[in-house]
């Protein structure tokens, strides 16, 4: 008998702490295959070849400016537009002003610091709303 299909999360972050925590995480309560992208430079076309079912990312990976860059190229190309993106950020100013422009794109900002409960919550939420699989 065959387990179900494991849904894939891309985390795309430079820190690396939180990318150990959100691996441990993902990987060990929520259940989910864990993709991880340290550098800004190719993260857009990390998840263009990944293709993962949800995206958690920072805003200030290289740079406030690069973290938006991301997220606007994300959000406007047609192959990965339909992705799930959870921005977890510290910016929370930026996220403050922006927060128009995620809603209208769909993106959920869950500044840090935050509730692993809560991002493992919204990671459900989003996959369930997508359409997309769950946890293991």
């Amino acid at each position: 008998m065959t387990s179900p299909v494991r849904a894939r999360v891309a985390v795309i972050n430079d820190d690396t702490a939180f990318l150990d925590l959100m691996r441990d995480l993902l990987e060990e309560e929520g259940g989910y295959d864990v993709l991880i992208c340290k550098e800004w430079d190719n993260a857009y076309q990390f998840v263009r070849e990944q293709s993962p079912d949800l995206v958690i990312q920072d805003i200030r990976i290289g740079g406030e400016e690069h973290g938006w860059t991301i997220l606007n190229l994300l959000t406007l190309d047609p192959l990965t537009r339909p992705t799930p993106i959870i921005v977890c950020s510290a910016a929370i100013q930026s996220l403050h002003a922006h927060q128009e422009w995620l809603s209208h794109y769909g993106v959920r900002a869950l500044p840090k610091p935050f509730d692993l409960d809560t991002l493992l919550n919204t990671i459900e939420e989003m996959l369930a709303k997508h359409g997309k699989g769950g946890r293991d």
